[in-house]
């Protein structure tokens, strides 16, 4: 992008650095902007310009979740690969959406590889964005896939990809069971990539005999081989997490199609990691249990770690949330193209990017910033958790109002104090 566009690109993330209204028209309007129509018609050729590059517009996310990962203590890094859509069937404007599942279900399919530190689980940075419409697939990818790929289509070359992005960290890809896949499991491997799936049921080799995932589970727990490994979250409350593991060997044929019919391939036998993870109230009664199956070994790293990681794999479901219900707004933005949409959604993660950063930041500084940011969002928060990134979003744009004010006007702290009294004239009573 050349300088203009760059200088435009910083003030749509700033705009973007609030918790937006579904009525909204456009981008929140900073401080300072004295039209409303100005700003929207800038965004609006900004997000419909061809010059603006998807790959460019990727890359100060890449350099920031490259410097996040380079602090992390982990000698890993997640990528947490997932979908969504994003639901604009009200949207009579947008002529490129597609039929996602039923004829009533109509929108943008959106595919994302979030980056997360393997040490505490803290989402750094989507490194990868795919929005998929009626007839493209508008990506940061350097070959983006075909409008007619599966998602599991679109995971092998993100993998591959990896390695032009210089991650500071080793990788491990981070997938639920959607990609449980025999014939995707031994393709990864080849090429070498670190893989955390939940997977199904299946019938493996262990310790040379065949056993199916689900009596391997029932002997772990009859012979009580589940071990605590302490303290986790389970919607909002503290439970106890236990983990059990098996080295098993997946060795029957996959499934693979060829010229629309559906052939077993005899593959070679893959060594792999079995991983029971299970969450526990104080009565002992089973909350939730997840089988794991990785090529991540015992001594690389203990079995809680993989529980922890998979654990973890939901903080792509918080961002998307942040894209849509809980930040953004994205599934009412009015853009009327699919290629619009990205470029705004690639704004938007930038926005978000910046909100994680504060929040992993821990000095004194950052502290008094979040603690004003929260003051200034009017929300509350629980005891556990302080901050959260749509309140410190709601919080950035309500502080640059008062910066700006401060600064463009002859208005000091007891002037506005004495303004708000004036303006509510009952606040003493």
């Amino acid at each position: 992008m050349d300088r203009r566009l760059q200088r435009r690109y910083v003030q749509l993330v700033k705009q973007h650095m609030s918790s937006s209204t579904r009525t909204a028209a456009g981008p929140m309007l900073l401080p300072g902007q004295s039209r409303s129509a100005t700003a929207t018609q800038a965004a609006w050729r900004f997000f419909n310009n061809d010059r603006v590059d998807m790959a460019a517009l990727a890359d100060p996310i890449r350099q920031a979740g490259r410097d996040a990962a380079a602090e992390s203590a982990s000698e890993f890094v997640l990528l947490a690969h997932d979908w969504c859509k994003i639901d604009y069937g009200k949207h009579t404007a947008k002529g490129d959406v597609r039929q996602l599942t039923h004829e009533h279900d109509i929108g943008y399919d959106l595919t994302t590889a979030l980056l997360v530190d393997a040490g505490d689980g803290a989402p750094l940075a989507p490194m990868q964005l795919h929005v998929k419409t009626a007839d493209s697939v508008y990506s940061t990818a350097e070959q983006p896939p075909h409008v007619d790929d599966h998602h599991l289509d679109q995971l092998e070359p993100t993998m591959n990809e990896v390695a032009s992005w210089d991650l500071p960290r080793r990788v491990v890809h981070v997938i639920d069971r959607e990609g449980d896949s025999l014939g995707d499991y031994r393709r990864w491997d080849d090429l070498g990539h670190k893989f955390l799936v939940r997977c199904d049921e299946r019938r493996v080799l262990w310790e040379g005999e065949p056993w199916l995932i689900s009596e391997i589970v029932n002997y772990f727990d009859q012979g009580v081989l589940f071990e605590d490994v302490g303290e986790a979250m389970h919607h909002g409350k503290t439970v106890r997490q236990e983990v059990a593991e098996a080295d098993i060997v997946l060795h029957r044929p996959h499934k693979t199609r060829i010229d629309g019919r559906q052939h077993d391939v005899c593959g070679r036998a893959l060594p792999m990691r079995l991983v029971v993870t299970r969450l526990l109230d104080d009565e002992g009664y089973i909350l939730a249990q997840w089988t794991l199956l990785t090529n991540v070994f015992g001594d690389e790293v203990a079995a809680h770690w993989i529980a922890r990681w998979y654990y973890w794999r939901w903080r792509i479901e918080s961002f998307f949330k942040l894209l849509k219900s809980h930040g953004q707004e994205s599934e009412h933005w009015l853009q009327e193209s699919g290629e619009a949409v990205t470029r705004r959604l690639l704004v938007a993660a930038m926005a978000c990017v910046v909100v994680w950063q504060l929040e992993r930041d821990d000095s004194p500084e950052a502290e008094q910033a979040k603690r004003i940011l929260m003051r200034l969002s009017g929300r509350s928060s629980k005891r556990t958790r302080p901050y959260t990134a749509p309140a410190l979003l709601a919080g950035y744009m309500a502080l640059l109002s008062i910066t700006d004010l401060l600064e463009n006007t002859d208005c000091d702290l007891r002037t506005l104090k004495r303004l708000a009294e004036t303006a509510l004239p009952f606040a003493d009573s």
